[in-house]
Formats: C-alpha cells, structure tokens, sequence
C-alpha cells in the first residue's frame, strides 16, 4: 500500500481544520536567533499547497530540542513562530501549551489561519507515544499530514500514535515525499555503479547501515575518524586516533565478509597532528606513527577515491573525511565534495556533518537531494521502512 500525499486527487482541505506535523528543530545561537532556516523552509511549500487548498485552519506541531517532558524557554518554538510569520506574511500564533484550553476557541474564530503548538516535548507524553495525549492533539484536526521526516524513525505520539484516529483522513507533506523518492533510488535498485562514502566516528554507529549496503554497493569508501577501527584492524598502526576496541572488532568483521575484502577502500596516507588543537603534518603512508592522531585523508588518497567515484551513477554520503571544520583538516571533505559535485550521478548526502561540510563547500545547488533527517535517512536505508511511513501506509 503506498502514502497518499497531499497532492494525491482524493484529497480534499477546502473548509478542514488540518493538523500537520513538521520537524522545526533548528539550531540557535546565544541570543536564540535561527541559525540555519532549511527545516523551516522546507515545509513552506506544503504550507502554502494546504494555505491554497482553501485550509479553514492550519494547525502546526512541531518539537524542538530536548526540554526532557518539562516548559523550557530556550525550547520554545517563538523564534519559528515569528520566522513562518515573516516567511509566509500572516499572522502565526503560538498557543501557550499543546495543550492549551484557547486552543478551541481559536479554532472556532476566522481568524487566524495558521496556529502553532508550543514545543510538544514539553509534555513527556509525547516521546511515551501516549494515546490519551494523541488523542488530544488529533481532536484539533479533520485530517493530518505527516511532513515531519527527520522524526518518522520515532515511534512519537504525533508522529505514530495519533495517526490511529485519522484512518483514511492522514497524508504524506511534500517533504516527506522529497525525501522517500530520493532514498528509494538508493534502497531500491540503484543505478550502478553504485558508491557508499562512510565517514564519521563509531562503526558502532554505522554498522547496520556498512552490513547493509557492503553487499549493494560496487565500492565503499570509509574514510575521516571511521576509517582508524578498519586500519588497525588490517595490522596498520593508527597513533592517538580515536579508537575503541568494539570498533576494531566491528571492522574486522565487516573487512572479513566476502564483499568487504574487495570492496571497501581505505586511506593510504593521512594528515596528522600531535592533538585536536595541533599543527597539521603530512604522514605519507598508512600508518600512523605512536604520538600523532589522524585528522584528515592525505593527498594520495584523495586520488584513490576520486578515482573510486569518477564513473559513478549512484552515490551516498554519510560523514565527512576529517575534521572539516578547522581549515587545516578540510581539504579530504572539500575535495571530495567538489568531486560528487561534478560527477553526472545521482548524489544523496545525508547526516548533520556531511551535510554542513556540503554547504562549507558551496555546492549544495550541485548535490541531488540533501537529506533534513540524518537518523531517519540512516534507518530507512538500513531497514527500507520507518515506524511513522509505515504507520501513513498501513495504519498504526
């Protein structure tokens, strides 16, 4: 059974009150300004779609942060409040709590059109999936969208649980279409050759994501801190680098499996530094020698994986190559983002540090579909199903 979409012909918003669901967890800075607006901006085209439907009243949630079941203030949703205000030129009020005695009032007045719910996570029913709460908050709608795609791997209240009460009356938001089209070009029979660039930390982390696609993949590329466990566990040595044991192990295992053997590719040389706040130096082989911790791929290296991606047709990238985020360490993460850039393949980069490194290198214009959920996008590639998608799909 596929999602029914909010531009699917059955649907009808003309005079409904329609409860729709998005992810608005944006950073701030200290004077709790938004200091990056993609999540926001992403929903505004379902926003407008429901606005020019003829919606009789559009009623937001969202959460936004961890206030752990408590009021927060700096967890308020006012700053977003006050930019969908802007953005849209309409009156956005933000009720006091989800749930708020005013909220019935305000929607029986014409006025306004759009109310946001404050941060739903100050109720701690709501990460419990509590049906009494669910059911609370659906009673404020005749039908729900669900466009919240950063939380779909979250078996929430307003993102699983209240689903139960809108049977045949709940649809799927334009992003969350954007992104499951997207991710089903890499779940389900992707163009080949088909290339994985895993970076970041923990294989621990990532090795539900490394197992699944090792044997879908034509080549992996595993590179920045994730590359260290796989080194040492092929006898190289790997200096201060961050390291457990459980990752070693974990390498070892996936370096083991018959795919693994041929397919995965891994720094030969590297840029090091005696710590996080040291001078870069170039290490020209794998090893890395007992006083120095691997910070960056080397130029050699770059190379091998320019080449690995250069006939590419499909291409997924989850972490960056080093510490980008220090000029000295950038150079492995840009250059290859530069690459996928250019490359005429399907790019789909996914996960918080890929993604900012992505937009450091000004390409983003260039990358096929960046992905606003990095835990959600990891888990529907892992397991090509999410609690909150198969909730739309098949009821809860």
């Amino acid at each position: 059974m596929d999602i029914k979409y909010i531009d699917d012909m059955t649907a009808n918003f003309a005079g409904k009150k329609v409860l729709v669901r998005f992810d608005f967890n944006v950073p701030l800075d200290e004077n709790l300004q938004i200091t990056d607006t993609t999540r926001i901006d992403n929903s505004l085209p379902t926003i407008k779609y429901l606005l020019e439907k003829g919606t009789d009243k559009l009623i937001i949630m969202s959460h936004f942060g961890r206030p752990k079941g408590e009021r927060v203030d700096k967890y308020s949703l006012e700053p977003v409040a006050k930019y969908l205000a802007e953005k849209l030129d309409s009156e956005v009020i933000l009720t006091e709590s989800a749930l708020d005695s005013g909220i019935n009032t305000l929607l029986n007045l014409s006025t306004p059109k759009i109310i946001l719910l404050e941060n739903l996570r100050f109720h701690p029913e709501e990460e419990a999936n509590d049906a009494e709460f669910a059911k609370a908050l659906a009673k404020y709608g005749d039908v729900l969208v669900e466009d919240a795609f950063g939380t779909a791997h979250r078996k929430h209240a307003s993102t699983y649980g209240i689903i139960e009460y809108f049977r045949n009356k709940s649809f799927g938001g334009f992003l969350l279409k954007k992104e499951i089209e997207a991710l089903d070009k890499i779940v389900k029979n992707p163009v080949k050759p088909f290339v994985a660039i895993i970076g970041g930390a923990k294989v621990s982390d990532k090795i539900k994501i490394i197992s699944r696609l090792i044997t879908n993949v034509d080549a992996m590329i595993i590179g920045g801190a994730m590359a260290y466990p796989f080194l040492k566990a092929k006898g190289h040595t790997i200096g201060k680098s961050l390291c457990s044991d459980e990752d070693v192990s974990l390498a070892k295992q996936i370096l083991n499996s018959p795919s693994g053997k041929v397919k995965i590719k891994l720094p030969v040389d590297h840029l090091v530094a005696d710590n996080l706040k040291g001078k870069a130096q170039y290490c020209e082989t794998a090893d890395i020698p007992p006083d120095k911790m691997g910070l960056d791929i080397g130029e050699k290296t770059i190379q091998i994986f320019e080449n690995t991606l250069k006939d590419a047709k499909t291409i997924l990238w989850n972490g960056p190559m080093g510490l980008f985020e220090k000029p000295a360490f950038a150079k492995g993460t840009l250059s290859i983002a530069h690459m996928v850039a250019d490359l005429d393949a399907f790019s789909l980069v996914g996960g918080g540090d890929s993604v900012a490194a992505i937009k450091k290198s000004g390409v983003s214009d260039k990358i096929s579909h960046i992905s606003t959920g990095g835990g959600a996008s990891l888990k529907y590639i892992e397991e090509g199903k999410l609690p909150g998608i198969n909730a739309l799909k098949f009821g809860v």
